[in-house]
């Protein structure tokens, strides 16, 4: 993927084969609980917003998808996603949707072995080996329970790491990125208009309560991608790659980080909050000396400067790295719980092209045009329909300019491949929160 430049853009695309599924069926999952549901309240005009998390009492998935699905929630009558996007800006700062936010699990089958966040295996699984230490959301998976409107608003991921994200059912999910070589410039923009969210804390980004309208971005130059994520698709984000978006109604993602040897440079120079004592930071010591044992010496030291490069991609592999790899074989039988040769998404990109398997580049927005490139049908219901959870999953990629690259295996990320195999009231707050954790 990288060797195609699609961290350049930030934001990828990957289409899964035609009948993968990552469970057979969603009909049983209405009794599990949103433990921590909150309320996003916008507050804002012009195209520049803050947005506040007001935590909510607890709610199963039947009693979310009622909600959403209600008058008050469910999403507009729209022509295409240009109209919906439309509706979206205009509409932010009035009914504050629910959003079913960071619960802790996953949703695939436990005899998935392909492509399973819950067991990704790269070498981001030194913070557990090393330190004996979990990162709920970072090293293991969360799911999103969205409805319309529902936001995640500019931000990098912890530590600039990579994302992945599967939607698993529902509608779909709008992204905009910035390439990770402009993001110092979105840090100055937003700078420029918050200057006492700057003034309380420098990395104030990472709060993720910032959004900025892509017309703001065009108005000052700065270049971005946008592309939209159907059900049965995942996305990916690179390191230092910003990324705000929305979902379009009721829908179902999972999500977790993970780490390639690209990214250890990120790690170290990755900016941190200093407000609060709940954000993440994780110690890039043990990677250094793993995996840059030259360097390491000057590292302990603070002498260990190299300028990152955000145009080189992910190295193939590396003498340290074949080492970890033939350690973790030896300590880690293979098993379900634990197949370090197939449970990852990246074999994804090894696999014959026969498969059907294809990576999607995002579009680069070079217009005064704010509309998504994607078209679809119009829509004429008052609420956009919900597809069966339990339904096979769309592939059918329904978008303008894109590329479809020859599928490659995702190196440096220490994964050996294989080709797979074939509602109530709503209570009152209960507490004021910061942004929510979706990459």
């Amino acid at each position: 993927m990288e060797s195609q430049g699609a961290h350049r853009a930030g934001l990828a695309k990957v289409i899964p084969p035609k009948g993968w599924k990552p469970r057979r069926t969603y009909d049983d999952i209405d009794d599990l609980m949103i433990d921590a549901p909150i309320q996003q309240m916008m507050a804002g005009q012009s195209g520049l917003f803050t947005q506040y998390n007001i935590q909510k009492k607890p709610l199963s998935v039947q009693e979310f998808r009622r909600l959403a699905n209600s008058d008050m929630y469910c999403t507009p009558r729209y022509l295409n996603y240009e109209d919906l996007e439309r509706k979206y800006w205009k509409n932010l700062t009035f009914v504050s949707p629910i959003y079913g936010a960071d619960v802790s699990g996953s949703l695939y089958d436990e005899d998935v072995e392909e492509w399973n966040i819950g067991h990704l295996n790269s070498i981001l699984d030194v913070i557990e080996e090393d330190c004996g230490v979990s990162i709920q959301g970072v090293n293991t998976p969360y799911l999103y329970f969205g409805m319309w409107k529902t936001t995640f608003s500019w931000h990098t991921e912890d530590m600039d790491l990579y994302s992945i994200n599967y939607l698993h059912f529902g509608e779909p999910k709008s992204w905009y990125a910035i390439p990770p070589e402009h993001g110092k410039r979105l840090e100055r923009l937003a700078t420029g208009f918050f200057p006492n969210s700057f003034k309380g804390c420098e990395a104030f980004l990472r709060h993720k309560m910032t959004l900025i309208s892509p017309s703001i971005l065009k108005k000052y130059g700065i270049p971005f991608d946008k592309i939209t994520q159907e059900a049965g698709e995942f996305m990916i984000t690179f390191p230092y790659g910003y990324h705000a978006g929305f979902n379009h109604g009721f829908n179902c993602a999972e999500s977790t980080n993970f780490a390639t040897l690209r990214w250890i440079d990120y790690g170290k120079v990755a900016t941190q909050c200093t407000c609060s004592k709940d954000m993440v930071k994780i110690s890039m010591e043990p990677f250094v000396k793993r995996f840059q044992p030259d360097r390491y010496t000057n590292w302990m030291v603070g002498k260990d400067s190299a300028p990152l490069d955000h145009i080189l991609a992910t190295p193939s592999t590396t003498p340290e790295l074949q080492s970890w790899l033939q350690r973790r074989r030896k300590n880690k039988p293979t098993n379900k719980g634990y197949c370090i040769h197939t449970q990852t998404m990246f074999l994804l990109f090894s696999m014959p092209r026969e498969k059907s398997t294809a990576a999607t580049g995002v579009n680069r927005v070079a217009s005064n045009s704010l509309g998504f490139l994607n078209k679809e049908p119009s829509h004429n219901s008052h609420c956009s329909p919900i597809p069966s959870p339990s339904s096979p999953v769309k592939n059918d990629l329904k978008a303008e300019m894109v590329t479809h690259i020859d599928p490659q295996h995702l190196s440096g990320s220490g994964v050996t491949s294989r080709t797979p195999k074939g509602l109530r009231q709503w209570p009152e707050a209960t507490q004021m929160h910061q942004g929510i954790n979706e990459p």
